[in-house]
């Protein structure tokens, strides 16, 4: 997760980076000792937690979307306070991490490439 949080996402130029939403594990999940192939162990909370947060983000399966996009997603589609509906179950919640980081992103300008433009990774 780190690699790709920090060696990615937050590097310069991480917000054009480009990803597409699934329905089964992802990158983040590959060193997870729960994954089974292309699912999880748990995978029922899973997707409950993945449908509350598409609905949220209106994202589904499919979509590709820049890290950039999906920050503005985050930032005009969910307030912190709504952690506590979309992230029920999740054992991260009651850490706080998300609901501060999601404070911190309503507080930054994110000032983001216009469409089309596409800096060098």
């Amino acid at each position: 997760m780190d690699a790709i949080v920090r060696g990615r996402l937050r590097a310069e130029g991480g917000t054009a980076t480009p990803f597409e939403v699934v329905n089964e594990t992802d990158d983040i999940c590959a060193p997870c000792p729960k994954r089974i192939g292309k699912l999880c162990m748990s995978q029922t909370k899973i997707n409950a937690l993945d449908t509350a947060h598409a609905e949220a983000l209106d994202i589904k399966p499919g979509d590709q979307l820049s890290w950039g996009e999906a920050l503005m997603r985050m930032k005009s589609h969910v307030q912190p306070s709504d952690l506590q509906r979309i992230c029920k179950g999740c054992s991260w919640l009651t850490l706080g991490l998300c609901e501060a980081a999601l404070k911190r992103l309503h507080d930054t300008d994110l000032n983001l490439p216009a469409p089309g433009d596409t800096p060098a990774l």
